[in-house]
């Protein structure tokens, strides 16, 4: 029995280290911001930025499905790595504005890669009523690396060595030795992987599954939990910086804050799933959220403003695995295309920056928060909808 544990355990850390690496698609919020103050850009032209990482889950995350079914879960994930590895690389280099692009390109198909087929290659070591709140436990993994990212670029811009005269940037190498000890690691752990059932599905065939009502509902509440994590990622520090005249760096930590407590949600989700319904869960959630962006468009207090995007954190973190979940159970059969699936609803983390820029640019901050306020009530919708 312990001997089982213990090879479990073996074949768990490395792929919980690679959820780690999930989560440096997130240092685009904090990025974003950086590159719009270098490169004097307006929201519109900044919010490209995180809406280019998340356009590649659009055209990546289903071909991505039917590659694992070719090639396996475990080596399409080190492919992901591989990619996020050079992707990190290229800011070391400078960062003028096409070098970024092309940086952040990389990053979001690499992520659309991992995403794909890191969750159904869990699913290999935990499965059943487990597999929720093991997916949640990924996502604060995940979550640790993405309330860092804020950190290490302030600390990059504040404090870190003159002489590698990288500021803000240092947050790509430090990210970049990460990724190499994942795939190294994942590279020499042994993983059985369960055969899909059948012949692979064609690219229409993963297409069609949308058709089915509830993978469309939960393909769309993928895209409303995608877009209010980046909106909010890449809009608190914009809030304070629009209401009390902050600078960045006093601002960044606004983001610091989301996903400290997204962190907290998602290290908490994972025991409270094990006892709570997943959909009373999801319901405190989606009500955490709702009177937080009452909170945002009505209050201009510091503390409120802190209290509200700090409420979106929690709320927001348990959103994912909880709907990844349900879709992957309802279709048990054809979990990688249901997974390429679900991944390209992260697609609204292009849709809802865009959206957001654009709202922004015209009313201000209030803006944005309207845009995700959208979402938050669609997420209401998909819990009367969601299966018990």
């Amino acid at each position: 029995m312990n001997s089982t544990k213990s090879s479990s355990l073996a074949k768990l850390l490395p792929i919980m280290l690679c959820f780690f690496a999930m989560g440096f698609v997130d240092l685009v919020g904090i990025a974003s911001n950086y590159v719009k103050a270098d490169l004097q850009l307006s929201d519109s032209e900044a919010n490209i930025f995180p809406s280019l990482v998340f356009f590649w889950f659009l055209i990546f995350s289903v071909p991505t499905g039917m590659l694992m079914n070719r090639i396996g879960r475990k080596k399409t994930v080190l492919l992901s790595l591989v990619v996020t590895f050079a992707s990190l690389l290229l800011p070391i280099f400078g960062d003028g504005y096409m070098l970024m692009l092309v940086s952040f390109s990389l990053l979001g198909i690499g992520n659309a890669l991992m995403q794909t087929s890191l969750n159904p290659l869990l699913s290999n070591i935990v499965s059943g009523d487990s597999l929720a709140s093991s997916l949640t436990f990924g996502q604060f993994v995940k979550a640790i690396a993405s309330f860092l990212a804020p950190y290490i670029a302030m600390w990059g811009a504040t404090q870190a060595i003159p002489s590698l005269g990288m500021g803000w940037r240092v947050l790509f190498p430090i990210y970049m030795v990460v990724a190499v000890i994942a795939i190294l690691w994942l590279g020499a752990t042994s993983i059985q992987e369960e055969k899909e059932e059948g012949r692979p599905s064609t690219f229409g065939e993963c297409l069609a599954l949308l058709a089915k009502p509830f993978i469309l509902l939960c393909f769309l509440g993928i895209m409303c939990h995608v877009g209010i994590d980046v909106g909010t990622n890449t809009t608190a520090p914009k809030i304070l910086m629009e209401r009390l005249g902050m600078s960045l760096d006093e601002a960044g930590f606004a983001t610091s804050l989301y996903f400290i407590f997204r962190t907290a949600g998602c290290f908490l989700g994972a025991f409270i799933l094990q006892k709570m319904a997943a959909r009373s869960f999801f319901g405190i959630s989606v009500l955490c959220m709702l009177v937080a962006m009452v909170g945002l468009f009505i209050f201009h207090d510091k503390a409120v403003i802190y209290v509200c995007i700090a409420l979106i954190g929690f709320g927001n973190s348990n959103i994912f695995p909880i709907i990844f979940a349900q879709a992957l159970l309802a279709m048990p059969q054809k979990k990688n295309e249901v997974s390429g699936l679900m991944i390209m609803g992260l697609f609204g983390g292009t849709v809802f920056p865009m959206a957001m820029g654009v709202a922004s640019d015209a009313i201000g901050q209030n803006g944005a928060v309207a845009v995700m306020t959208v979402g938050v009530l669609y997420l209401l919708f998909y819990l009367i909808r969601m299966k018990k």
